[in-house]
């Protein structure tokens, strides 16, 4: 479920569902409509590289909105911590889009994760024979060799390639016809984000033999679980690199000369990011008003950090949890239910409580 994501949906017979480029070079419109023609001529922003690959590979684009429902949940996950908590919407306000109008790291974070999606969910769609323009990867195939020795390629090797290159020519298309800085910076992000993916594909064997003894193996190439890419970009999130233009406008340069030169696989950003403490649309914020947080912690969810300061709400409830739980033979564990009673604590709002806009 993504509404919470991208506030229209149609709950008409889906014959497709995908995602398309509505705010910078960000895609978060979905849709569904007949023909792929029809389809793709009718949705809101895209520029015709984009017409013509939803042309070509419709069902490729319902492999991009699987993709969508990834880097969000995963997004989410990783931020969940945090005063800005990657939720998109509320009440119909298209915050994501707002957050992304900005050069901060945030936005570097969610072009790079959202990039890495759909590089997972058009490989996966390839392995599983969904897309009638790829398949398994075609050079695993033969004999090879690697530290433990001899083996053949087999089973389906994730085409990890013809991912990134479908992601590259669709996610990008937009990024391609500005040569502003900011395009510069979302096609850095989109690059890492595509790397980060392939950062995890790893080998998978199966031994053949007597009581199965590796004698003989067959191996193939398969992508780690998505919590992989998002972890290692959350990194790059908390360790992004603040550029600016350099002088000829063809690239990036530290705003910070203390600051180590960005690789291909850091993130990038140009402005600071707001602090997310109150409800503001021209940001994107939510604020962090009702938001639950930790009175024990000494991280960015403790109350002090999440609450900006304004203090915070204590209530008692009472919940269900399992308790006692003994292990049977074989091989079965058995709960019992108990009554907890704990503290939740609320962040509380600012005196002025409603929306901020500066426009």
């Amino acid at each position: 479920n993504m509404n919470f994501l991208l506030g229209i949906w149609w709950s008409l017979p889906l014959v497709l569902v995908w995602a398309t480029p509505l705010v910078t070079s960000s895609w978060w419109y979905m849709g569904a409509v007949g023909s792929s023609r029809v389809m793709c001529d009718n949705v809101p922003g895209l520029v015709s590289r984009q017409r013509q690959l939803c042309r070509r590979h419709p069902e490729a684009m319902l492999s991009i909105g699987r993709g969508v429902a990834a880097w969000t949940a995963e997004c989410q996950h990783q931020f969940r911590r945090h005063r800005w908590d990657c939720n998109a919407l509320e009440r119909g306000q298209r915050l994501l889009g707002r957050v992304l109008l900005r050069s901060s790291r945030e936005s570097a974070f969610v072009h790079a994760i959202s990039s890495a999606g759909v590089v997972f969910a058009i490989t996966r769609a390839c392995s599983q024979g969904e897309l009638k323009s790829c398949s398994c990867d075609p050079e695993k195939k033969g004999a090879a060799k690697d530290s433990k020795g001899h083996f053949d390629w087999g089973g389906c090797s994730d085409n990890i390639d013809y991912g990134i290159k479908f992601a590259r020519a669709f996610v990008d298309a937009k990024e391609r016809k500005g040569k502003d800085a900011r395009a510069l910076m979302n096609l850095h992000n989109n690059r890492a984000g595509r790397k980060a993916v392939k950062r995890f594909l790893k080998q998978e064997c199966k031994c053949h033999g007597v009581s199965g003894s590796c004698t003989l193996r067959t191996c193939w190439l398969a992508m780690a679980d998505f919590r992989k890419t998002g972890d290692y970009l959350w990194k790059k999130y908390n360790g992004a690199i603040q550029v600016v233009m350099n002088q000829d406008g063809t690239g990036f340069t530290v705003a910070n000369k203390k600051f180590k030169k960005p690789t291909k696989n850091d993130l990038v950003y140009f402005e600071s990011s707001p602090d997310y403490c109150i409800r503001d649309r021209d940001v994107g914020s939510l604020g962090t008003a009702g938001r639950v947080c930790n009175q024990t912690s000494r991280g960015m969810d403790s109350c002090e950090v999440m609450c900006c300061g304004r203090g915070y709400d204590t209530s008692r409830v009472s919940r269900m949890t399992k308790c006692e739980c003994k292990f049977h033979w074989c091989c079965a564990v058995r709960c019992q239910d108990c009554l907890e009673v704990v503290d939740i604590h609320t962040c509380k709002a600012p005196k002025s409580a409603g929306w901020i806009s500066r426009t």
